[in-house]
């Protein structure tokens, strides 16, 4: 979800941040082939854990640091604004699409390239991880604030990735439709294959959507492959309607977002009813959406961002790492993506913590089970879908 007002409390943070980040001496660049990882973040100096000592000279030229996303990546101006006056940047954002897309594209272009396309990718979920591992997109780097994180939000032990948020995809409904029309809520995966829902869901492709490739998976996790090809053909059968990315199906073909479609359900996030209240252009006391929390749709997705490799910006490409793992930014994310920031020590704006829903029935896979056997499962569903 997309910023659409200014938040008084997050000017505060990030007033903060940039008294605190300028407050720091600049220390001169150590040889990285000499260091060793603790050194490095030694050099740093200690100011703010992972922000402080990188080289700042404001008589000279900003460096350019590019930072490719998926479409839904919002932060505000001002704390970007801040990072670059901290660290004399120039920082660019490449949006590539849905998180799939995004990283097709580097893999095409930057994969085997001496110069890759971006700096930093942001946006990698835990669905995409291993082929992005696969062809070794990224360079090592640990944060210093990485001590701080849950384990359980780790799947890359190498570091070439760091996890900077989660939330949980599942699919919302439109309320006002369902009781405009006097049609019961599903109740199970498999009540979506009901003649009653023929032509109200909308799901994105796995092959190029990370919230798609989440919801089949959650519906592989829950009912293993042979039952999941039923249950995906019945719902094809059931008149499923399929989006290229969670824009398109979320803004598009979903009926409670602004896009008015003709889908009352939609596979988005267990947040997505909280953005739509707290953005709305009129004060409602509910949110028009909520989220069918039922078994076998929910997937904890947990976003990555790494150092691309053979980047020529490494050093100020690890400083941006730090920057996102930072409580400035961290504390951004809720009301910015309407995701959960995995920093423990970042607090959750009142207003996202009293709306948004969880539930513990969610679905997680084993990296390697999802490396082994991601192509297969997609290349499966676009036979069953499309043929």
């Amino acid at each position: 979800m997309k910023l659409k007002k200014q938040n008084v409390r997050i000017i505060l943070v990030l007033s903060l941040l940039l008294v605190l980040l300028t407050a720091c001496g600049p220390k001169a660049a150590p040889d990285r082939g000499q260091e060793s990882d603790d050194l490095r973040h030694q050099s740093r100096g200690s100011c703010i854990e992972g922000h402080a000592g990188l080289p700042t000279k404001t008589d000279a030229k900003p460096q350019r640091l590019t930072v490719m996303t998926h479409d839904s990546f919002s932060v505000s101006k001002d704390l970007i604004t801040a990072f670059e006056t901290a660290f004399n940047a120039d920082v660019m954002f490449i949006k590539g699409g849905d998180a799939g897309s995004a990283l097709n594209r580097l893999i095409l272009t930057s994969a085997s390239s001496n110069r890759p396309e971006a700096d930093v990718f942001y946006g990698i979920d835990n669905t995409f991880l291993s082929r992005a591992l696969d062809h070794r997109l990224f360079e090592s780097y640990r944060p210093t604030a990485f001590g701080k994180i849950p384990a359980t939000f780790n799947q890359d032990p190498d570091f070439n990735v760091v996890p900077v948020n989660y939330a949980d995809v599942c699919i919302n409904y439109d309320r006002m439709w369902f009781e405009e029309h006097d049609i019961p809520l599903p109740q199970t995966l498999q009540d979506l294959t009901n003649p009653i829902y023929k032509g109200l869901l909308v799901v994105e492709n796995p092959a190029t959507s990370s919230p798609g490739l989440c919801f089949l998976l959650a519906t592989i996790a829950e009912l293993q492959e042979d039952t999941a090809r039923d249950f995906w053909i019945a719902l094809k059968e059931n008149g499923v309607v399929i989006a290229s990315d969670w824009e398109t199906a979320y803004y598009t073909h979903f009926s409670g977002s602004s896009g008015k479609g003709a889908c009352p359900m939609v596979v988005s996030y267990a947040t997505s009813p909280a953005a739509e209240q707290i953005y709305a252009e009129t004060e409602q006391d509910e949110s028009p959406t909520a989220s069918l929390l039922i078994p076998g749709t929910i997937w904890r997705q947990i976003e990555y961002a790494g150092i691309l490799k053979n980047t020529p910006n490494r050093a100020l490409a690890e400083t941006f790492i730090d920057f996102l793992l930072s409580k400035a930014f961290q504390e951004e994310v809720p009301l910015h993506m309407f995701v959960y920031p995995v920093l423990p020590d970042a607090a959750l704006p009142p207003e996202f913590a009293l709306l948004t829903q969880t539930h513990d029935a969610f679905h997680t896979m084993d990296p390697l089970e999802i490396a082994e056997n991601r192509d297969r499962w997609v290349n499966d569903w676009t036979e069953w879908m499309f043929d």
